[in-house]
């Protein structure tokens, strides 16, 4: 079977492979009942996408030239019935047929017959959906999902996915959601203005002043997540082929967004500073970047923070390139030791830094509240965005975190979480210590929610995490936090902010045990 694929015409793959075997088969050089190849070895002899094949052969099938079935694969069908209906040789004797019989009832079974009969015949001619959706949006529950919605549902011990303890008094929240609505719960109330309800946005205000920024009631927008925050971000300002520096690690969240608003990630290794920045003028120059994006605080999955050095040398770049920056702070108040770590956006003396804030890993766990600070321009393109999007953002979501942050309870429950992350963090340590003298090594954060292991020489994280799975405990590999897939093979993020200390100190254990018995094998 002779398939070209010209990857240089204008035409799409998919509709090249297409058109020639419709061309076989309407000609016969591919005969009904053949089958042809599987949409991976299909993929692998014309150098293409699997998922271009799986496009190419959803075309034949809409068009009704193929079948298919699973375990069976794809089969020619053009001229074959294919089981669409019987033929139409029923009752064709005429009224000789009919002796003896109702002549009413006998037509109208005729009639229902061949009602039946389109009925099937239309039935091949449904909506290719597989067919609708788009090549970037394929396979993303087998890349993502299954490491980070599976990591801790199927496990007694979740150290996979970040989310806060439950500190909040379950009868204390009952209660303020309750005068909420007896207070505020008017119609018109609930449908807030698309930059956010203004009290919220108030006490927001205030809240900031704490961090040293300093913003106006027309910076704000309010958001339901970080994800939103920076799509949101992307789709006011970006065009497609735009590209944006990142960290390498990063969220995957993050590069899959970058790559769903058809943009490019550059991609800039950190250390335990923090992204670096020596050579980024060079890099700058030779890809035109429209944004540096940047965890700054306890980064994820390092854990590590910018340095003060660093956002220097970040600020000093942003002014010269006139380069803006986004600022991803999920919780800089996580800290262990000493102060809160100052914000990009703090340090910022002219209006460079677009600064985005979450409430995921410090207030309520499921309970999602993030908030943009921006350039006014900006800010009003988000507004009419959220406009178009979203009916209405979350209404007593909002109003709680404002009456949260107004009575101060905010600022005493990140304090407790604060302490209960850091005596999580207290309690693993040790064991990871003792495994010094196997080779692996990890960075200490000073604050947050996450520790970044480099697994001792040859083994895999993948492997690592499925046999932990299976012993009772989720971790995250280090692989998906890179764009490529080709680092982080040694690389495990722990999770040590949701569960309690004595299910971190079994989750250490069965983590411990398992690297000695490897470790011990191999030698």
């Amino acid at each position: 079977m002779n398939i070209i694929v010209d990857k240089n015409s204008k035409e799409p793959m998919y509709w090249q492979i297409f058109n020639q075997l419709k061309n076989k088969i309407i000609e016969g050089s591919i005969q009904d009942g053949a089958a042809l190849p599987s949409e991976r070895l299909m993929a692998e002899k014309l150098g293409v996408h699997r998922n271009t094949v799986i496009r190419a052969y959803g075309e034949l099938k809409a068009e009704q030239l193929v079948t298919s079935k699973q375990g069976i694969g794809y089969r020619v069908s053009y001229g074959i019935d294919g089981g669409q209906g019987e033929k139409t040789s029923d009752y064709r004797g005429g009224i000789s047929d009919c002796e003896g019989r109702d002549w009413e009832s006998y037509s109208q079974k005729v009639r229902h017959r061949k009602e039946r009969r389109k009925v099937r015949r239309n039935k091949g001619k449904e909506v290719n959906w597989d067919q609708m959706i788009k090549d970037e949006y394929r396979d993303m529950a087998e890349k993502f999902d299954s490491a980070f919605q599976k990591q801790g549902r199927d496990t007694k011990i979740s150290m996979a996915v970040g989310i806060p303890p439950i500190i909040y008094d379950e009868e204390e929240i009952a209660g303020d959601i309750a005068y909420i609505l007896k207070e505020n719960g008017r119609k018109e109330s609930y449908i807030t203005p698309y930059q956010g309800d203004e009290e919220c946005r108030r006490q927001i205000i205030n809240y900031l002043r704490g961090k040293g920024i300093r913003a106006k009631m027309s910076q704000i927008q309010v958001m339901s997540e970080t994800n939103q925050a920076f799509d949101f971000i992307m789709t006011a300002t970006l065009k497609p082929g735009d590209k944006i520096i990142i960290e390498e690690p990063v969220s995957p969240d993050v590069y899959r967004l970058i790559s769903l608003n058809d943009c490019e990630a550059i991609t800039v290794p950190v250390d335990e500073e923090g992204i670096k920045c020596d050579n980024l003028g060079p890099l700058i120059e030779k890809h035109n970047p429209k944004y540096i994006y940047i965890n700054s605080s306890y980064h994820d999955p390092t854990g590590v923070c910018l340095s003060i050095e660093r956002k220097r040398k970040l600020l000093d770049i942003s002014y010269k390139y006139r380069l803006p920056i986004i600022e991803d702070d999920s919780g800089s108040e996580l800290n262990f030791f000493g102060d809160p770590e100052p914000t990009l956006k703090s340090m910022d003396r002219g209006n460079n830094v677009v600064y985005i804030y979450s409430f995921a890993l410090s207030f309520i766990p499921g309970l999602s509240i993030a908030f943009i600070v921006a350039p006014e321009e900006l800010a009003k393109s988000l507004r009419y965005l959220v406009s178009v999007r979203l009916m209405s953002l979350e209404w007593v979501a909002q109003k709680l975190i404002a009456r949260c942050l107004s009575d101060g309870s905010y600022i005493r429950k990140t304090g407790e979480i604060r302490r209960r992350n850091r005596e999580n963090f207290r309690a693993a340590c040790p064991y990871l210590d003792r495994l010094a003298k196997y080779g692996l090594d990890y960075i200490k954060p000073r604050g947050g929610v996450y520790i970044w292991c480099t697994l001792p020489p040859g083994m895999d994280s993948r492997e690592i995490v499925a046999e932990a799975e299976r012993r009772g405990v989720s971790f995250i590999a280090g692989t998906v936090f890179y764009p490529d897939k080709k680092g982080g093979k040694d690389k495990i993020r722990i999770n040590f902010s949701n569960e309690k200390k004595q299910m971190i100190v079994e989750g250490m254990k069965i983590f411990s045990s398992l690297i000695k018995e490897i470790a011990e094998l191999s030698r």
